[in-house]
């Protein structure tokens, strides 16, 4: 770096080794100010002082932003016990049924023996929807349209009903049956699947029918790839996508974009074989559109998570019994599942990790159902031990969480929803 003593060295310095030691005179005036930067001109080595100076800023601190430190978030509380429990006699325990539907308008929808009954999560009340005679009965699915004023009802002998709720709740009577749908399944209809105006529905008889209920004619499209009872249904968020869990241990992707335009179809995107027992248990994540999660019956006990563009498992997890359902959390990275024998509880697990963050008791029999407020904030589930259970296990979002009550009143009492 210094250029008079490289040229002199280069020049002159070689002739001899006593010149290396030799300075240029720009070298000796780089010495000196060093001496006296360091203040070794003074006696001693170095001078002792009570403190060392302050480092020197190499750019100014107003080119940069402070940078924020980020908030810690508290852990949450997740309580451990049911916020509110309901009666619920002469609930179907039956594995393959879907009796239970939250809809959009913060409506419960439940089956309780032949009759729907439809619980205000609002006002706390209760409301009959319809009843069927034994001919028809019992009911065997129920679930609500995405307005959340329309609700499908599927029963034993095939059928399904559409009836408006709406109507039902303003003047009080059972009146307003908007249509049946007839001719599509041969046994009973156990689960239905809202996809804007397609309404899908399952049977006994392994038949997975698509009905566009604007139109006269309405099975539009008919799946087939079980060969035993479809137990779950689900449609992806995006609507492209639909999952089939079958009693014949298969799980089925159908992508609408392959379907054909022949009303009958067999050319499914996916056929995942791992289960080894009945799937029912079938939850779209919200936060990954591709991403499945399915469980398995009393003879399986995993929950397992699917890429559903490649058909890969990502994961797979015992849980120790037999998974009735799953739900995704609409605020977390989080999944809830119910079981059945031995312990009938609820496990919250953290996702991808599936370490559990909690097990909630109180059923004293395999928990069949779940459903979701449309907060995502409390989960209602209902076991073969006819009770009705409120669990605030998802928390409250941040944003929507309401000023603290002053006078809280505790909930004492047991109560029917009928």
């Amino acid at each position: 770096m210094d250029f008079d003593y490289a040229h002199y060295m280069l020049t002159e310095g070689w002739k001899g080794k006593e010149n290396l030691v030799v300075n240029s005179p720009s070298r000796e005036a780089y010495l000196k100010q060093l001496r006296e930067a360091l203040n070794m001109n003074r006696p001693g080595i170095l001078p002792f002082k009570n403190k060392a100076p302050a480092p020197a800023e190499l750019f100014p601190r107003k080119y940069f932003s402070p940078q924020q430190a980020k908030p810690v978030r508290p852990k949450r509380h997740i309580p451990q016990t049911s916020e509110r429990t309901l009666d619920a006699p002469d609930l179907l325990d039956d594995f393959y049924l879907n009796l239970m539907d939250w809809g959009s308008s913060n409506i419960l929808a439940i089956v309780l023996g032949s009759t729907v009954y439809l619980w205000d999560a609002s006002s706390g009340s209760t409301s009959e929807l319809v009843m069927v005679d034994d001919e028809n009965g019992p009911i065997t699915s129920v679930s609500w349209a995405p307005d959340g004023k329309h609700i499908a009802v599927g029963l034993n002998n095939s059928e399904v009903q559409l009836w408006d709720s709406t109507a039902i709740r303003q003047l009080g009577h059972s009146k307003y049956l908007l249509r049946t749908l007839k001719g599509g399944h041969r046994t009973r209809v156990g689960s239905l699947a809202w996809n804007n105006h397609i309404l899908t529905s399952r049977g006994m008889d392994s038949r997975i029918i698509n009905d566009d209920v604007r139109i006269r004619d309405h099975i539009v499209k008919t799946y087939s790839g079980h060969n035993q009872e479809v137990c779950g249904l689900k449609w992806s968020a995006s609507g492209q996508q639909l999952a089939s869990g079958g009693n014949d241990n298969l799980l089925h992707i159908w992508d609408r974009s392959m379907a054909s335009s022949n009303l009958a179809t067999t050319q499914w995107l996916h056929r995942l074989e791992d289960h080894t027992t009945a799937v029912k248990a079938l939850a779209w994540c919200p936060f990954q559109g591709n991403l499945l999660a399915s469980g398995g019956g009393g003879g399986d006990r995993c929950i397992k998570f699917w890429n559903t563009h490649t058909g890969a498992c990502l994961n797979s997890v015992d849980t120790g019994s037999q998974v009735c359902a799953l739900l995704w959390s609409k605020n977390e990275r989080e999944l809830l599942s119910s079981h059945g024998f031995t312990q009938n509880q609820l496990i919250l697990w953290k996702y991808p990790s599936m370490v559990k963050m909690a097990e909630l008791t109180g059923h004293t029999s395999r928990v069949l159902f779940m459903a979701q407020s449309p907060d995502g904030c409390t989960v209602a589930s209902v076991a073969g031990d006819e009770t009705l259970r409120f669990w605030n296990v998802f928390g409250t979002p941040e944003a929507a969480k309401p000023a603290p009550k002053t006078n809280p009143e505790p909930f004492t009492n047991v109560n029917r929803i009928r």
